[in-house]
């Protein structure tokens, strides 16, 4: 809950609205619209909506330009959502720790520790790890040897970052991330599989966030790196030595194979699999549940099916497939009819 409220006038200010209305009106916090009430701000997106738009007890509704939206107060913008999002960051802030160190963490001599740091109960920091100003490292979280970890970042309960990975700047790790675990890399030789060398290192870029409990292998002699401002769900897999490109946005429970490259601003829907060595260009979207065979380069635009195919493709063979349950008791008609007919010319030939 806002601890302090907000007039309409400085909210439309924020996301560069119109207020059209009384800007004096107080918001203390972001609502639904059909649950919003007095002192609350919501939004409204689609055409289809607006009737009950004007119908909500909201304080406040955030619409599109010049929407026929009635209700006393609204600020319109080019993209309500976005608007909703970043009033919500100021009426809502993150919870802010205050700086203290727990007294049962256990922190190596010659680590280096910024300003205003929080650290929580049984907090593991190894041996020249560095951790930057502002950061938050909460309880049970495990930060190993020579990493370094920027400033405002926020390392939830549970985080593994294994020795030598460097993270940067506003970075959010949830409940359960391990950043730096082997890859799986081996070689096949006469008694079985030999462990392939996993001593390369893991990047995690400016602003990113990764769900609870994904996992970003360290590359085998390389890197593997996530870039600025990407932001993956829970249980994603990231295999070693991959490079995710900037703004990317991966769902659920997908998992990726080594050394596939993700270019920037591409979107990966949930439990997609991704064989080894493949290139997704920027601009790509893979839809959920997609399998994407080894070596394949992926060009820009929406994807879908096991392989992928282009979405219109994998409409068009849905909708076949939809068909065969008919299509196979059409045949079964056509071949008793074809017996039937064969029976007839034999009998006639007699």
């Amino acid at each position: 809950m806002s601890l302090t409220a907000k007039r309409v006038s400085e909210l439309a200010t924020h996301v560069a609205g119109r207020v059209l209305g009384d800007g004096d009106v107080s918001i203390f916090r972001v609502a639904g619209l059909d649950s919003a009430g007095e002192g609350e701000i919501a939004y409204v997106e689609e055409e289809r909506l607006f009737a009950d738009a004007s119908k909500t007890r909201a304080s406040c509704v955030i619409t599109p330009v010049g929407a026929d939206v009635r209700v006393p107060c609204r600020i319109e913008v080019k993209n309500p959502k976005l608007a909703f999002a970043l009033m919500a960051e100021v009426l809502h802030p993150p919870k802010q720790r205050r700086p203290e160190t727990h007294h049962t963490a256990v922190i190596a001599p010659d680590a280096k520790i910024g300003d205003a740091v929080f650290i929580g109960a049984f907090v593991c920091i190894g041996e020249n790890a560095i951790v930057g100003n502002r950061t938050q490292i909460r309880a049970g979280a495990k930060i190993g040897d020579h990493v370094r970890i920027g400033n405002d970042c926020v390392i939830h309960p549970n985080v593994f970052v294994e020795d030598g990975v460097s993270i940067g700047n506003g970075v959010i790790l949830h409940a359960g991330v391990v950043i730096g675990a082997d890859g799986f890399g081996y070689v096949r030789g006469e008694m079985g599989y030999h462990k392939f060398p996993q001593i390369g290192t893991v990047v995690i870029e400016d602003d990113v966030e990764l769900g609870a409990n994904t996992c970003v292998d360290r590359a085998a002699l390389g890197r593997t790196r996530i870039g600025r401002g990407t932001k993956l769900d829970n249980m994603v897999h990231v295999g070693h030595n991959c490079d995710i490109g900037e703004r990317v946005v991966i769902a659920a429970q997908t998992g990726i194979s080594g050394s596939v490259t993700i270019e920037d601003d591409c979107v990966i829907g949930g439990q997609v699999g991704f064989g080894d060595h493949i290139r997704v260009q920027s601009g790509a979207i893979i839809g959920s549940k997609a399998g994407i065979l080894p070596g394949k380069i992926v060009r820009p635009g929406v994807w879908w099916g096991i392989p992928i195919q282009p979405l219109d493709e994998y409409k068009r063979l849905n909708a076949h497939i939809s068909r065969l349950p008919h299509v196979r008791q059409e045949l079964k008609e056509l071949t008793e009819r074809v017996k039937m007919l064969e029976n007839e010319l034999r009998q006639n030939e007699e």
